[in-house]
């Protein structure tokens, strides 16, 4: 059984899940982040189920990217309470819960960056990655994609000669699902070893001078 959450957006998303199958997934939406709220939803989603977090075999987290404050969250939550519970963790890319959304042989997920910019990746069908996550313009991004298939999946409609899937915003599930798919093959990690995946460094980062 695992619990899986993103908080990588102000959409963002919780999952209680047994082996492949989905028990629940709920929505959330908090434009003003989740560390004020994420407890109480993981609490109720567990009541509601009568699952114990002793129950829990591994907790999984949207690494990003995203947003910087969002990802600490999200990864912070499940770290801790692995910690305290004596539980394994997998963090999940955004990206590549994004293309467990495909069907074609190769998926590039795409998310808005900002700036002009977009987040992504290209991964196969067992949703290995093949070209490695990264930021860019989007249409320098397409000039490295093969022109057969292939699809692009974005969580929201983009121009482009190529397929393209409109996956849903949220992403717990998904998470969930692979999570399930790294625990079952003894990858799940001890609490620290744990990591986020911002791609961009912060703006704190960017414009730092000394």
């Amino acid at each position: 059984m695992i619990l899986s959450l993103d908080t990588t957006s102000e959409f963002g998303s919780i999952a209680l899940s047994e082996g492949e199958g989905i028990i629940q997934e709920v929505a959330l939406h908090s434009p003003d982040g989740f560390g004020h709220v994420l407890f109480q939803h993981i609490e109720a989603l567990l009541a509601r189920h009568g699952v114990a977090v002793r129950d829990l075999d591994c907790l999984a987290a949207a690494s990003g990217p995203g947003s910087f404050t969002g990802v600490r969250v999200g990864l912070s939550a499940v770290k801790g309470i692995a910690e305290a519970a004596a539980k394994r963790v997998v963090a999940v890319s955004n990206l590549r819960a994004l293309a467990s959304f495909g069907t074609a042989p190769l998926r590039s997920p795409v998310i808005d960056a900002r700036r002009g910019e977009v987040y992504a990746a290209l991964y196969n069908r067992r949703l290995e990655m093949v070209i490695p996550e990264a930021v860019l313009r989007f249409e320098d991004w397409l000039k490295q994609l093969p022109r057969e298939d292939i699809e692009l999946i974005s969580a929201a409609p983009i121009e482009t000669p190529y397929p393209v899937v409109i996956a849903p915003r949220e992403l717990a599930s998904a998470i969930g699902r692979i999570a399930w798919m790294e625990f079952s093959a003894g990858r799940a990690a001890d609490p620290a070893a744990i990591d986020a995946n911002y791609v961009r460094r912060s703006d704190a980062e960017i414009f730092w001078k000394d």
